[in-house]
């Protein structure tokens, strides 16, 4: 993992799970708990695959591989998310991520461009003190189109008044990496950041 700003970049974009915030221990913890409620399985390998869309679209993914008959998706994300937010005070920021974004502050415009919804990305951000660092922020529920469309990043780009091919994208998922491609934007994988899973307590 390189983090280089492009000589012609004019603007920062990051993505926020797994790039800025070290939060895939607590999503995965998360699901396995409402997992448990629903008494079914949650499979890890979902989480590469799917990491930028909508929680929506995990909640499809489980349902559909544990043949759950009756289940509301709407109503295991409700569930996913209140666990989420009841433990947003486990976040850790992807530090070296953040020294870089920091080293930027104030000199160009940064965004923030996520799958998450907004209040999730709001409570991430102001749990790891960082909400007033960026220009914008583009969530889940500001697009129509999410990841691996490039509708988040032009979004962004449009918000801070930058053309998308003088944007520069920080991102974790494979998703996220072929949306900022299509937007024409320059594009930092910050893999391989590594982390430890945990169990949450009720």
């Amino acid at each position: 993992m390189v983090l280089e700003k492009h000589p012609k970049a004019e603007a920062l974009i990051f993505d926020l799970d797994g790039t800025l915030s070290d939060s895939l221990p607590v999503h995965i913890a998360t699901w396995h708990q409402v997992c448990a409620h629903y008494n079914c399985k949650f499979n890890e390998k979902i989480i590469d695959e799917l990491t930028g869309m909508p929680t929506i679209r995990f909640a499809e993914r489980i349902i559909e591989e544990n043949g759950l008959r009756g289940v509301d998706p709407h109503e295991m994300v409700k569930m996913k998310q209140e666990t989420f937010w009841k433990h947003a005070s486990l976040l850790k920021p992807h530090q070296a991520v953040v020294d870089f974004m920091k080293s930027f502050h104030g000199k160009i415009p940064l965004a923030v461009g996520t799958g998450a919804s907004r209040r999730s990305a709001e409570v991430q951000l102001k749990t790891l003190g960082l909400t007033h660092y960026f220009d914008a922020i583009v969530t889940a529920d500001d697009v129509s189109h999410h990841k691996p469309e490039p509708e988040t990043f032009l979004r962004c780009a449009e918000m801070v008044g930058v053309k998308a091919e003088n944007c520069q994208v920080l991102e974790d998922g494979v998703l996220g990496m072929e949306a900022a491609k299509t937007a024409g934007m320059y594009l930092i994988d910050v893999r391989p950041i590594t982390y430890e899973n945990f169990s949450i307590a009720d």
